[in-house]
């Protein structure tokens, strides 16, 4: 084994460990003090994994270094049976990141907890891995073809969307909290992770020490990314509302009092004036949440449901926001005020008893034909 090749190996091995156990234990230590945050939805509980699947996927790096070392130490690098190993691993990395992407929250839609969806590209995942396996062993020394490995090529595509889905959420995630500049960083950094794969399916692609340098580089800042994002986490979480703290009271239309001691609203009146559709929507979620049990508690927001867009429940918070001059360090997010519990179902979060609703209100929203279900809802207690 050359010099280059072994410090490169060696490197890709201590970083990815390191970088593993980090994630670990920073992932650990955000269970144990956060958990009652992380598990407040009683209709589904969930402790939120996606920064252990992250570890995994490091760890995979590990033991894709081991092989990697293996392969060049007993000198089977150039078999089948070698890049297949590369590869495969390489799948397994892809499949941990993808589910951690289900549960960032600015993943893409069709991503961020949407468990049918996660589901059928596990099955390309799978199929990515068949297709591997199959190249490698029916296409045997004939795998190499004017310089490209054909075997590499299904993986190459999956990894290519797997960093454009990464790309997005990084960039969302980071941009929302206020550090668009760590979210270009991390866009560039995907990119050249990406990049540091064409080596392994282009084999006249740059040459080794281009080639390593650019893999150490592009791991070693990922992880990097990936602790600055556990840091905003753990900011995020510190400074989410707790549903037995907040407070809301409907007194009259358009009137609502809100108390958010976390984010420094003490008992403070917002007038929704002539916005009366948000005003209505938030409405119908506290009278659910305060007289509804189990699903009844939550309200559809899909086209077939009863509120037909997630953004009229943005426009509630920016509204809020916008009422109350909150600064960037008390703004509202749309997960403090309401919990997203699958299959496009969302609920107020505070608790029941900390509702409160005029009664002469509630009678008269309930008497128009549309809003009769909260009439049988209410007069079912």
């Amino acid at each position: 084994m050359i010099e280059v090749a072994e410090f490169y190996i060696l490197s890709h091995i201590f970083i990815s460990l390191i970088g593993a156990i980090l994630l670990i234990a920073i992932w650990y230590n955000i269970r144990q003090r956060f958990k009652h945050i992380l598990e407040e939805n009683d209709a589904q509980k969930r402790v939120d994994k996606g920064l252990l699947y992250l570890s995994f996927a490091m760890s995979i790096w590990v033991f894709s270094g081991c092989w990697a070392y293996a392969g060049h130490s007993f000198s089977f690098e150039n078999t089948n049976s070698y890049r297949f190993g590369i590869h495969f691993l390489s799948i397994v990395n892809n499949m941990f990141l993808l589910l951690a992407l289900f549960y960032f929250y600015y993943a893409p839609r069709f991503i961020y907890n949407n468990k049918k969806n996660i589901n059928k590209i596990l099955i390309v995942i799978v199929v990515t891995s068949i297709a591997t396996l199959s190249l490698s062993y029916f296409l045997g020394d004939t795998n190499i073809y004017n310089g490209m490995n054909i075997s590499g090529l299904p993986d190459l595509m999956l990894s290519g969307f797997l960093c454009y889905l990464l790309g997005i959420s990084f960039y969302r995630t980071f941009a929302y909290r206020g550090l668009k500049i760590v979210g270009v960083i991390s866009v560039l950094v995907i990119i050249l992770m990406f990049a540091s794969q064409l080596s392994e399916v282009f084999l006249n692609y740059g040459n080794d020490f281009g080639n390593s340098l650019i893999k150490i580089i592009a791991k070693s800042s990922l992880i990097s990314v990936f602790l600055v994002l556990a840091t905003t986490w753990v900011i995020r979480l510190a400074s989410m509302p707790k549903p037995n703290e907040m407070t809301i009271a409907f007194m009259d239309w358009s009137l609502v009092k809100i108390s958010i001691p976390t984010k420094g609203v003490f008992e403070q009146t917002i007038d929704f004036g002539s916005k009366t559709t948000q005003y209505k929507n938030l409405l119908k979620f506290a009278i659910r949440r305060k007289y509804g049990e189990g699903d009844s508690q939550s309200l559809s927001v899909s086209l077939a449901g009863e509120i037909k867009n997630q953004t009229y429940l943005t426009r509630i918070i920016e509204n809020i926001n916008s009422i109350l001059e909150l600064d960037n360090t008390q703004i509202l997010e749309r997960r403090d005020l309401f919990t997203f519990i699958g299959e496009g179902r969302y609920r107020l979060r505070m608790i029941p008893n900390h509702i409160a609703i005029d009664e002469t209100l509630l009678q008269e929203f309930s008497k128009t034909p549309e809003n009769k279900d909260y009439k049988a809802l209410c007069n079912s207690l």
